[in-house]
């Protein structure tokens, strides 16, 4: 309730309404490959999480299209709607990609560490670190959902 004191809402709206989605969409486009690269920087197994944000990073670049401003320099709805589709297929793949590098190298380090103190254990821990690797997988597949959904020109 105090941001609503010292903020004037429609100035946020203005603001909002004037900013080019196609910086939304390159913003989101750089979270997706930016939070890969440091989810992939983990410690081992994390190789294909760097590769899941290439992936959707190019699918969410064709997605981006041309269009021409209006006459008083704003966009048009459908045009906002898809800088924001990619801005949140982006940032939820690029997020899901970072937890899934972090969780793969602490399962990774910890398997390391207990197959060498007990062989049995291996197995049992592989079968969790796959589990974490499909955090990965999920972020990808929600990612290639929320881009579907983006059209600049419109229908």
């Amino acid at each position: 309730m105090v941001f609503i004191w010292f903020v004037d809402v429609t100035y946020l709206f203005f603001l909002f309404q004037n900013i080019s989605p196609y910086f939304w969409s390159s913003l989101g486009i750089a979270l997706c490959v930016g939070l890969s690269v440091v989810g992939a920087a983990c410690i081992i197994f994390c190789e294909a999480v760097a590769i899941y944000g290439v992936i959707v990073a190019i699918i969410l670049q064709t997605k981006v299209e041309a269009v021409k401003p209006r006459d008083d320099g704003s966009y048009s709805l459908a045009a906002a709607n898809a800088g924001y589709a990619i801005l949140g297929a982006g940032s939820v793949t690029g997020w899901a990609n970072l937890a899934c590098g972090l969780s793969v190298g602490i399962v990774g380090s910890s398997a390391a560490l207990s197959d060498a103190a007990n062989a049995t254990l291996f197995v049992k821990i592989l079968v969790v670190e796959i589990f974490a690797s499909a955090l990965g997988l999920f972020g990808v597949i929600i990612g290639i959902i929320m881009a579907g959904n983006a059209n600049f020109v419109g229908a």
